[in-house]
């Protein structure tokens, strides 16, 4: 049976995650200081490495935290009812650009923010990183098969590689909408998706 202080320890660690993934995934890691992150939290420091141990372990707390919920809300919208999964894919191409623009994401873009920015600085981030980009590559994957056979979409190759092309794809739209500031990217990325699923427009 779980006491008070189990929770208040679960509580005061997901609100120190909480605050640096709004924190990191507007202004990125390197430029988010601890001290920030726990004034906000209203968090003492002897607290953050009780629970963390390093701002490098923080990381990997904060992506590991960040995946868990964006599998989640991946497994939800390929799973949503009354919809073909050519559909379901195609919204979350639709909830990607919402949620991954040059706007304040909310730390939603979290892996688009901080991929090529950690990849080189932690090696516990970037196989973080890793793990969670390829859980969503196979999803992806195992949707576009299943929507192969449902014979709402056709590919030329296997899924997997269409998966992976499509997410790069998608992950480098995102950093040329934050450069250009504009959605054109997000456009191209869209006609091109539908091409590579050989949907109609």
């Amino acid at each position: 049976m779980a006491t008070a202080n189990t929770f208040e320890t679960t509580d005061v660690r997901e609100n120190i995650i909480a605050v640096g993934q709004r924190l990191i995934g507007a202004r990125g890691f390197s430029a988010v200081g601890l001290n920030e992150i726990l004034s906000v939290a209203g968090v003492p420091k002897g607290s953050f490495y009780h629970y963390f141990g390093s701002k490098d372990a923080f990381g990997v707390a904060l992506l590991d935290s960040y995946f868990d919920e964006y599998l989640n809300d991946l497994d939800r919208t390929l799973a949503e009812p009354g919809l073909n999964m050519a559909q379901r894919l195609m919204n979350y191409w639709r909830i990607w650009q919402e949620t991954q623009s040059f706007y304040d994401c909310q730390g939603k873009c979290l892996a688009v923010k901080l991929g090529a920015e950690v990849a080189d600085m932690s090696e516990a981030m970037r196989a973080t990183l890793n793990r969670g980009t390829a859980g969503i590559v196979s999803r992806l994957a195992n949707a576009i098969e299943t929507g192969v056979v449902e014979g709402t979409l056709s590919i030329e190759g296997d899924p997997e590689s269409i998966a992976q092309s499509l997410y790069q794809l998608w992950l480098g739209a995102s950093i040329m909408v934050k450069i250009v500031r504009n959605l054109e990217p997000f456009k191209v990325a869209m006609l091109a998706t539908q091409q590579m699923l050989r949907l109609a427009p």
